[in-house]
């Protein structure tokens, strides 16, 4: 009577896919990481107070609204106030929640190239120190 072989299967190739793989996966998360750290918080600023004029448009932006001169509107809206301005050289003072998308953002700032409105400032909360 034969005695029957009891056959295993050689797995140091599966353990040498294995090994490539996790170390794949470990290099692959180390560049991802690397470009989580753009996500930016936007920090306080030291920089002097400006004071506010009357001539100065004052564009407000949140998640969620967007205001001109204090009064909540839209973008078509704002749109059409600064197609009216005449004065090209009047400051625009910008105030952005940290948490704003930056495409919202670029939206207002095409409206403002498109009527050729450069002067622009940005305020920032003052840090305390």
């Amino acid at each position: 009577m034969k005695k029957r072989e009891i056959l295993t299967p050689d797995i140091t190739q599966l353990i040498d896919v294995v090994f490539i793989l996790l170390i794949f996966f470990i290099v692959s998360s180390v560049f991802k990481k690397d470009e989580l750290a753009l996500a930016l918080n936007l920090p306080t600023s030291s920089a002097k107070e400006i004071e506010l004029k009357q001539k100065e448009i004052i564009i407000e932006i949140d998640n969620t609204k967007l205001a001109i001169y204090g009064k909540e509107t839209t973008l078509e809206k704002l749109e059409e106030e600064i197609s009216k301005v005449t004065d090209k050289k009047r400051n625009i003072i910008f105030r952005i929640d940290k948490d704003v998308k930056y495409e919202k953002v670029v939206k207002i700032l095409d409206i403002l190239q498109k009527n050729s409105l450069f002067n622009i400032s940005l305020v920032t909360d003052k840090k305390e120190h």
